[in-house]
């Protein structure tokens, strides 16, 4: 017996499923935002509350880290870990030497990175991870400092520590007060108070930070050198001070570099001839064939040291709104030439 066919359709013959107009409403582009903005203000409220906490606990934390003659070592487990290595990482990167430490490896063996000169910074919400809670005996034996950063205070981990910092929240942003959001986020911002903190009390300086990052931007503009980018030797545009402009000119092609540096037989600086100079040469009628360099070139030009930072020479560059520089030493000869593409494929710019 053939079976009857039941289609569950609504207005115009459109397939309902019951469930349809609530998840609709659900995803819908208010209600979407409504709920991310529920999560902002909910964790905006954590951290306001969190400021207030930052008190003599936390002063004592940073005294022990300072006195550290070996590395901060952070543990956490799940999202505390992840949180926890990148304050490990921020640390490390703002002058204090750290390292993570995941405390389920850590009881199998891993614990033997610590050593009696490190300082142990554990991170729990509960205070009670039973990953870290295990080690905790051998921390202690070693008397290694423990600072402990926990949303409640009367936990195990906050009992045996040395100094505890609470981070507790009063909800988490997640609905049903399960996943860690406000707590997480609460926590990497103690992190990043305990790291500024350390930051400002050791006096590191931009340059400091620079000697971390080679290879970002703030590195190269820190660290880089003029020596380290400048053309030298043939890549050099030279001639002396009786040759014809038309020298010169070739030169400049030669090089590439729209300069050219007038010299005497012992390669001190006379003067500089630029792509500027050669417009100013053209407006005034002078045959460049039979006019001497002596003539036209600039002799008040600007020279800079090849010790001097690269970023030092792009301010020059801007100040006088110049694309060139010759590079001098203390005698003032011409040791070499930057130019404002060099700064550009170096990344100071």
């Amino acid at each position: 017996m053939a079976l009857k066919q039941v289609s569950n359709t609504g207005p115009r013959g459109a397939t309902t499923t019951g469930s349809g107009a609530a998840d609709g409403a659900m995803g819908s582009e208010s209600s979407l935002c409504a709920s991310g903005i529920a999560v902002i203000e909910t964790e905006a409220r954590a951290l306001a509350s969190l400021a207030k906490r930052v008190d003599h606990s936390f002063a004592e934390a940073c005294r022990l880290m300072l006195a550290c003659e070996g590395r901060v070592v952070v543990t956490g487990m799940g999202k505390s870990g992840h949180v926890g290595r990148k304050i490990a990482a921020t640390l490390a990167s703002a002058g204090t030497p750290s390292f993570f430490m995941h405390p389920g490896e850590a009881s199998h063996g891993d614990l033997g990175m610590l050593t009696d000169h490190d300082v142990v910074l554990a991170i729990s919400n509960s205070g009670g991870t039973s990953e870290i809670v295990t080690i905790l005996p051998l921390i202690k034996r070693l008397g290694v400092p423990l600072i402990t950063l926990t949303g409640d205070e009367q936990s195990r981990m906050a009992e045996v520590s040395d100094v505890n910092i609470d981070i507790g929240v009063e909800k988490e942003a997640c609905p049903l007060g399960l996943a860690p959001t406000a707590s997480t986020t609460a926590t990497l911002a103690m992190g990043d108070a305990l790291a500024v903190a350390l930051l400002e009390a050791r006096g590191f300086s931009a340059e400091d930070f620079a000697r971390s990052h080679p290879g970002g931007r703030l590195g190269r503009r820190l660290l880089l050198h003029v020596s380290d980018i400048m053309h030298t030797g043939d890549a050099m545009p030279t001639v002396s001070l009786d040759v014809p402009v038309s020298n010169a000119l070739m030169e400049m092609t030669r090089t590439g570099l729209g300069t050219a540096a007038i010299v005497d037989a012992d390669s001190r600086v006379l003067g500089i001839y630029t792509d500027g100079d050669l417009r100013r040469t053209l407006d005034r009628k002078v045959d460049v064939n039979t006019a001497k360099i002596s003539e036209v070139m600039t002799t008040e030009c600007v020279t800079i040291q090849p010790n001097m930072l690269a970023a030092e020479g792009l301010k020059i560059m801007e100040d006088r709104e110049i694309n060139s520089l010759l590079v001098v030493d203390e005698d003032h000869r011409l040791v070499g030439v930057l130019s404002m593409h060099d700064l550009l494929r170096a990344g100071v710019i």
